[in-house]
């Protein structure tokens, strides 16, 4: 069926009509949703995301991502087929969450450091939550268990490296970037060229260029915002009028064969528009429901991401040629990929006396229902993670570059 079908359009304004009669039906539940979504976009949302923006478009602004490009480029090249510059999205990515890697992916196409395909291939495979929203708020928050913060922590990042591993394949005949410029400068100190060479070229005095890192920041958060909201009306209206709860009978008669627990149904549906609700729902079954389970289908959740993230990430893209087909195919394989890995991953790591202990709680409690940290938490924390997985991410392509100098002598 075209996308420019006569039914298409008639459906959407059906769908779109059906939903101003529920809204209008129900104005103090929709009013209540919607302040709901506001408090988790300024609770959560907001201070966790909007320094990382700003961070990223500054380092982006005085070469940084330049430097990283030609640092990385021996790892990211051959395991992703994306150019070095990847690395830096994916450290940021890995880092912060959803959905700054599609930001950091659409500026760099903007200025064409990567091409429509190693862009897709991208914002594919880093497009991931953060580890303190993974760890703390999932893990800890809701199951109160460090060692579920450690097998949802494990399956949800290296199915996502095992999804760049994948796409790699992924529109093998397309062009790729322009390759980088070699000389018999060593590694390190063709990146801190290529950085210089950036900066120059760029040419924005720092106070010009920390101001549009801001204004940039801002006009992306208030627009993760208005998804945040209308995401959460929608999904309180669902539940107001029982849609969530006829899904949630229909996908148990589905997949109750599978081996699914019934109770799960409802924590899957709620994941499929919004993360944190699956997740909670998910942590809130009844006792009887194993634990495993629980943390297969949070773990499916935060990997899916929730359609409104979807939603975020699609119009991020579109201010560019990226497509949201192979992002949205990514996120399903991801999601079936971290579900069997937390299987697989079971019984070693909660096993594991390494991983033993009580839990304690460092979220502080948050009226939202979701626990949240400090803001400067938040960001040291995260700006930590970031530097250790840059590191990682340069010693790696250190040695590979190493490895294959010895081989060629």
């Amino acid at each position: 069926m075209s996308r420019r079908s006569p039914f298409l359009t008639l459906l959407f304004a059906l769908s779109a009509i059906a939903l101003v009669v529920i809204l209008m039906s129900h104005p103090q539940t929709s009013f209540e949703a919607a302040l709901r979504g506001l408090k988790i976009w300024w609770e959560v949302v907001f201070p966790s995301t909007l320094p990382f923006i700003v961070l990223s478009e500054i380092l982006m602004g005085v070469g940084v991502v330049h430097f990283a490009g030609v640092l990385l480029e021996p790892l990211m090249r051959p395991l992703f087929n994306v150019p070095g510059t990847g690395g830096f999205v994916l450290t940021m990515g890995f880092a912060s969450g959803y959905p700054v890697a599609a930001k950091l992916t659409t500026r760099l196409r903007e200025q064409g450091s990567v091409t429509q395909a190693e862009g897709e291939r991208l914002v594919s495979f880093t497009t991931t939550g953060d580890p303190l929203f993974v760890i703390g708020a999932v893990a800890i928050g809701f199951f109160h268990s460090e060692q579920i913060g450690v097998v949802l922590a494990f399956s949800h990042y290296v199915s996502a490296v095992l999804i760049g591993l994948m796409y790699r394949f992924y529109a093998p005949y397309a062009p790729l970037s322009k390759p980088l410029e070699k000389n018999r400068l060593p590694l390190p100190l063709r990146a801190l060229q290529a950085m210089h060479r950036a900066r120059l070229r760029d040419r924005r005095p720092f106070g010009r260029l920390m101001g549009e890192a801001v204004q940039s920041a801002l006009h992306t958060l208030l627009m993760i915002g208005g998804f945040i909201i209308v995401f959460s009306v929608l999904i309180q209206l669902f539940a107001t009028i029982n849609l969530t709860r006829f899904l949630s009978s229909l996908l148990a008669v589905l997949l109750g064969p599978l081996g699914l627990p019934p109770a799960l149904s409802n924590g899957i549906i709620a994941g499929l528009f919004e993360v944190t609700l699956g997740a909670q729902a998910a942590s809130e079954v009844p006792a009887s429901v194993p634990m495993i389970w629980q943390a297969a289908i949070a773990s499916a959740v935060i990997s899916w991401g929730g359609l409104s993230v979807h939603a975020q990430v699609a119009s991020i893209l579109g201010q560019t040629d990226l497509r949201v087909a192979p992002y949205l195919l990514a996120r399903a394989i991801h999601a079936a990929l971290s579900a069997a890995l937390t299987f697989l991953a079971w019984e070693p790591l909660t096993a594991s006396s390494w991983f033993r202990g009580s839990s304690v709680p460092v979220f502080l409690p948050s009226t939202s229902g979701i626990p949240v940290m400090g803001w400067w938490d938040t960001l040291l924390h995260s700006g930590l993670i970031a530097v250790v997985i840059l590191a990682a991410l340069a010693l790696l392509s250190l040695l590979v570059r190493l490895a294959s100098r010895h081989q060629t002598h």
